[in-house]
């Protein structure tokens, strides 16, 4: 399996001019040799090794497949340690965005060997394997059993935080483990009310009322794999409006998951969604993009949004969330991960099974 990912991102960077891979992200050292942690992976057509301090040496070697683990020091040392492994002369390709490391790479092996370029580490992750299918599939399945704790705990009374307390406590149960943001706060957005109208609302100490939609958008890891799902529950009576509304959000995240399709655009499947929801009057209330890829990163290509003429391929790995959010008032946003699949009848797998009809509790 690893070997396969090697062969295919060795064959991937030939195209921009590198022979040699340089990994510094975890997730790319993770996807490369199943150890997720502090280090520097590099490979070329005659040797995988990682490199990583003493503090992480021991687990490196239980964790990473197939490769060779060197202790190093941190800093300098443990890039000194991999120059000196690279292939005389070739170039590499690296996924470093830290400056210092970037230029002390360049000044010792020439500024035009070090190439700087992520892509294509994610053209290699955008298409998943049969063990990450299985992974992100076990993420949506834990998504599915909080939803269902939602059903049980959104009660007229409870903040968003306990609500929030509870998924986490049930989530970290279920062996799934929580991505960080560096642009927020909390692992769970729960965004009740007036909150919701806020796409990235941050979890507060609002109280539930009768009359609110709540808006649970979850996401986590299982095996470093992400799951990313939303549902917006109803509590108590709610007007009229609020149900033509989530009945629009809802028909405009059908149409998208029903058009996800292999050689359909991520461009078109946007705009499918958007104009579902400007021809019903919302417009300007939906106002972030339709989804987004998922796998080591929460957000990674390919991007649902206008325009992008990124072709889908089997066994991509996406999100379909159309949201509409009226200021002050309320916001709604349903949301499912994908599978791209070209084995089944429609083309397209919504690996979460928890229904996305209005729920009123």
């Amino acid at each position: 399996m690893f070997g396969d990912r090697r062969k295919n991102i060795l064959k991937a960077i030939s195209k921009y001019g590198g022979k040699n891979l340089i990994a510094f992200k975890p997730e790319n050292i993770y996807y490369l040799t199943g150890f997720w942690g502090e280090g520097v992976l590099l490979v070329h057509q005659d040797l995988t090794k990682l490199y990583t301090p003493k503090l992480e040496y021991v687990r490196a070697n239980l964790d990473s497949k197939d490769c060779q683990v060197v202790q190093s020091e941190r800093g300098n040392d443990i890039l000194f340690s991999v120059i000196s492994n690279l292939n005389n002369g070739d170039s590499s390709i690296t996924d470093c965005e830290e400056y210092n490391r970037v230029e002390y790479l360049r000044n010792h092996i020439g500024k035009k060997k070090i190439i700087v370029n992520d892509e294509p580490f994610f053209k290699c992750r955008m298409i998943k394997d049969r063990e990450e299918i299985r992974n992100i599939q076990h993420a949506a399945k834990i998504i599915d059993y909080l939803f269902e704790i939602c059903i049980n705990e959104v009660k007229v009374g409870i903040s968003e935080r306990q609500l929030q307390a509870t998924l986490v406590y049930e989530a970290l149960k279920k062996k799934a483990s929580l991505p960080s943001y560096r642009s927020t706060l909390n692992p769970f957005i729960i965004a009740s009310g007036p909150n919701g109208a806020l796409p990235h609302s941050n979890v507060s100490d609002r109280r539930f009322k009768t009359g609110d939609f709540i808006v649970v958008d979850i996401t986590l890891r299982y095996k470093g794999y992400v799951g990313d799902a939303t549902r917006t529950f109803a509590l108590g009576r709610i007007s009229s409006e609020m149900k033509k509304i989530y009945e629009i959000v809802r028909e405009s995240q059908d149409l998208g998951v029903k058009n996800a399709c292999e050689n359909t655009t991520a461009g078109k499947v946007d705009k499918i969604c958007r104009d579902f929801i400007s021809n019903s009057g919302y417009n300007e209330e939906f106002n972030h993009s339709t989804g987004h890829g998922i796998g080591l990163d929460v957000h990674e290509p390919p991007w649902i949004r206008r325009n992008n003429k990124q072709i889908l391929n089997n066994n991509m790995t996406i999100t379909i969330e159309p949201g509409i959010y009226l200021k002050s008032k309320f916001g709604i946003r349903i949301e499912d991960s994908v599978i791209i699949d070209n084995k089944i009848k429609n083309g397209v797998q919504k690996m979460n099974k928890f229904r996305n009809n209005l729920v009123i509790l």
